[in-house]
């Protein structure tokens, strides 16, 4: 039985008699009401108002249709207070501009419906010290039992990330290392196995078209990329910085068509690996037969690029789910465990990435 009800509702009033009791018009329908119209228990109501198993789908929908008939509404405020939790997961979230963040947010209240928890969004406008506290504030005025920080940016005003003590939390795509429990994707990884693909079909070296410079994720793929490549002994060129933009992927190819000895570009994503396509193709360096691309990401729309992009899968929702099972976990008993988890990433090979040209070829 919910904290919700009153007992007296069902009960004879004062001074004996019967009362005649019209649900849904005078007052608010109970939950015995629902479990008389159903022809169940009050304890069977509860669990499919929670969406608990153990109920049979037929006995589930008759519920369900009681609950419409009745206009019944659970108080998922007394439930609250019963449980002792709210049964909401609050994400913060610096922008929602980019395709990691979009994507890793949907994933995560994919995951967070599945374990039967709804999701609290606040958006931060700047990414400053101040913000995240005034965010975590507004985040326990809205009673969610634990916060999913998406810090895909560096803070404005402050080295470090400094969470409020005694939060339940979860960073995606930061390095805030051991003092939190962090979830991101093998940046690392997958610019290594981008890398080493292009030098394996011939490539001298790899240039490479680099996120902004405030990003976690941008810096990881960057220095990854000049890694794999002083370990190759190859030189790397200069980087070409854009913003995840195509727009900005469109300047930098205008610039990169202008080198000859570029024969390849690992772009740091896809939209920006879009834009490099256009221009490539604008100046006459033709795809792959001139210039290799590789991306990041594999967005939905990658295989459908002219010419379909090479590029590095992100599980998404994987980030999602392992979130929501960081935050879960540490709501248990047992002591969190805090550190990162990286979730894999694989590169997918298709039509934008070939042997480099001849050099005759190059001074044509």
């Amino acid at each position: 039985m919910e904290a919700a009800e009153t007992p007296s509702a069902d009960g004879p009033p004062a001074g004996g008699g019967t009362r005649t009791r019209t649900p849904g018009r005078a007052q608010r329908a109970s939950m015995a009401d629902v479990a008389r119209l159903a022809g169940v228990s009050a304890q069977t109501v509860s669990r499919v108002s929670n969406g608990y198993p153990g109920v049979t789908e037929e006995t589930r929908r008759e519920v369900l249709a009681a609950m419409k008939q009745l206009g019944y509404r659970p108080n998922s405020a007394a439930r609250a207070l019963k449980r002792g939790e709210f049964r909401t997961i609050g994400v913060i979230t610096f922008t929602l501009s980019t395709t990691g963040n979009v994507r890793t947010l949907e994933a995560i209240a994919t995951s967070a419906a599945h374990e039967g928890y709804a999701v609290t969004l606040l958006p931060v406008a700047v990414p400053t010290q101040d913000e995240v506290r005034g965010a975590f504030s507004r985040l326990g005025e809205l009673a969610v039992d634990a916060v999913i920080v998406i810090m895909e940016v560096h803070l404005l005003d402050a080295a470090a990330l400094s969470l409020p003590p005694h939060v339940q939390v979860v960073v995606a795509d930061s390095d805030a290392g051991d003092r939190y429990t962090v979830v991101d994707t093998d940046q690392a990884g997958g610019t290594r196995e981008a890398v080493d693909h292009l030098l394996g079909l011939g490539h001298r070296t790899v240039w490479h078209l680099a996120g902004p410079e405030g990003s976690f994720a941008g810096q990881r793929r960057a220095d990854a990329w000049r890694t794999a490549l002083t370990e190759a002994g190859r030189v790397p060129p200069p980087l070409v910085r854009g913003d995840w933009s195509a727009e900005s992927g469109y300047r930098a190819g205008l610039a990169l068509a202008a080198e000859e000895d570029c024969t390849a570009v690992f772009a740091a994503n896809d939209q920006m690996a879009l834009g490099l396509l256009r221009a490539l193709h604008e100046k006459g360096r033709r795809v792959p037969d001139d210039v290799s691309v590789i991306g990041f990401d594999d967005i939905p729309e990658a295989g459908s690029f002219l010419p379909p992009l090479t590029t590095v899968h992100q599980d998404f929702a994987e980030v999602g789910r392992r979130c929501v099972e960081g935050v879960l976990r540490q709501m248990r008993p047992s002591a969190p465990r805090r550190g990162t988890t990286l979730v894999p990433t694989r590169l997918v090979v298709r039509h934008s990435t070939a042997p480099p040209p001849p050099r005759s070829a190059r001074s044509r």
